[in-house]
């Protein structure tokens, strides 16, 4: 009688403890939407890179001791900062990222970013996004980029 205890408790613990896999493929997934981000931004097409972020007013965006909420909020951002009058979008690329998937509908990138000017000045920093799998794909759902200051 004393074995049935032990073993709902360890069938109770298996269970607890077992992970879902990652969907397959989910990486390469996720860089795809990535990479066309990044070429998107580098042909000015700001319309295309937000592309790759969820469409929502629960998307949250944090740099440097802001934060935004929702698509429209962190596109206007971006256009401001970057489309303005005076302002360009440069070209954008990640000598350092690294893509992890967290389970079977969420993943994340981070590393550092470089955003070189025409004018030859060079801006860059550190980013955590994470994505999760929706119906409409993989899309960034928090973003987390930095710039380094001096």
């Amino acid at each position: 009688m004393r074995a049935w205890p032990a073993t709902l408790l360890l069938i109770l613990s298996a269970a607890c403890s077992a992970t879902q896999a990652p969907a397959p493929g989910a990486a390469r997934d996720v860089r795809a939407v990535w990479t066309a981000q990044v070429e998107a931004w580098n042909r000015g097409d700001l319309d295309g890179f937000m592309a790759g972020y969820w469409k929502s007013p629960d998307l949250v965006f944090f740099s440097n001791g802001t934060e935004t909420r929702g698509w429209q909020a962190t596109l206007d951002r971006y256009r401001a900062r970057y489309q303005a009058d005076g302002k360009q979008m440069g070209t954008l690329d990640f000598p350092e990222l690294e893509i992890l998937t967290l389970g079977p509908e969420a993943a994340m990138a981070r590393g550092r970013w470089r955003l070189k000017m025409p004018d030859g000045k060079e801006l860059s920093g550190m980013t955590s996004v994470i994505f999760r799998k929706l119906p409409e794909g993989w899309r960034i759902v928090h973003d987390h980029s930095s710039a380094e200051s001096g």
